[in-house]
């Protein structure tokens, strides 16, 4: 019982926080927003050549990323993709619920799981 409050209170407080931290005392990182903003005060000319680069980068990313998909992934594909988590956040609801009203005892590794994953799904919303 306890290590579930820890888990659920940690998966909730956790990123806000680390998000926050980073925020205010990690300064001077090397985001491309930052370097854009300094290139525009800065030297504008190199401006276009930057923003070029950086799409460059990116796309050279999702190529990566995407080196096992053959063509275009077909749309039920990217839907099925984008809904396991949450999907998981709502069956662990839902199973922590009807636990918590008839009173199932399930197993306590399972339980942080699932309260991990519930937590840090609605702390990755606060940030």
């Amino acid at each position: 019982m306890i290590l579930d409050l820890i888990t659920t209170i940690g998966g909730l407080i956790i990123p806000p926080v680390f998000s926050f931290i980073k925020k205010k005392f990690l300064t001077g990182s090397d985001d491309p927003e930052e370097t854009l903003n300094t290139l525009a005060l800065t030297k504008p000319e190199v401006l276009s050549a930057y923003v070029t680069a950086q799409a460059a980068l990116l796309d050279a990313q999702v190529k990566f990323f995407n080196r096992d998909v053959v063509g275009e992934p077909s749309k039920w594909v990217v839907d099925l993709r984008a809904a396991i988590r949450p999907s998981f956040v709502l069956i662990s609801l839902f199973i922590r619920g009807l636990g918590f009203i008839y009173g199932w005892q399930i197993d306590e590794a399972y339980c942080m799981l699932m309260d991990t994953c519930i937590s840090s799904w609605f702390g990755s919303r606060l940030c």
